[in-house]
């Protein structure tokens, strides 16, 4: 199995885990509607491809859910005031949203071009290149 074949494999398994976090906090249904708002930082590339890399790549990647999920686990333990149910149904959404990118083949975007991913090209291009 290939490196990129095992991220495609991991983007799934992430992206079914969240699905799962969101069906245990009753909420099965945001990650579905929330799905195409974190492609609206594609709009990123209207300034260029670096400009729209960093911020295609600032929401697309594994940080982000990661840092709601600990900010929810901590106000748990630390007897925050308020309900994390919140933050938790935001980052299993995130996350959901990122691991069917990559396991569709959608990747962290190099400042080239819109279609050149870290996990090779995608579209036309990577038709054109024999990928």
């Amino acid at each position: 199995m290939t490196p990129i074949a095992w991220q495609r494999l991991e983007g799934a398994a992430l992206a079914a885990a969240a699905l799962a976090g969101a069906v245990a906090l009753d909420a099965w249904w945001w990650p579905l509607a929330l799905f195409l708002a974190f492609d609206l930082s594609a709009l990123g590339y209207l300034r260029g491809p670096r400009a729209g890399a960093f911020a295609y790549n600032l929401v697309h990647s594994y940080w982000g859910p990661a840092a709601l999920g600990a900010w929810a686990i901590a106000a748990q333990v630390w007897d925050v005031p308020g309900d994390v149910r919140w933050i938790l149904i935001g980052a299993s959404s995130w996350l959901f949203h990122v691991g069917v990118d990559r396991a569709l083949g959608y990747g962290l975007k190099l400042d080239d071009h819109f279609q050149h991913t870290h996990l090779g090209w995608i579209g036309r291009r990577g038709e054109e290149r024999g990928h």
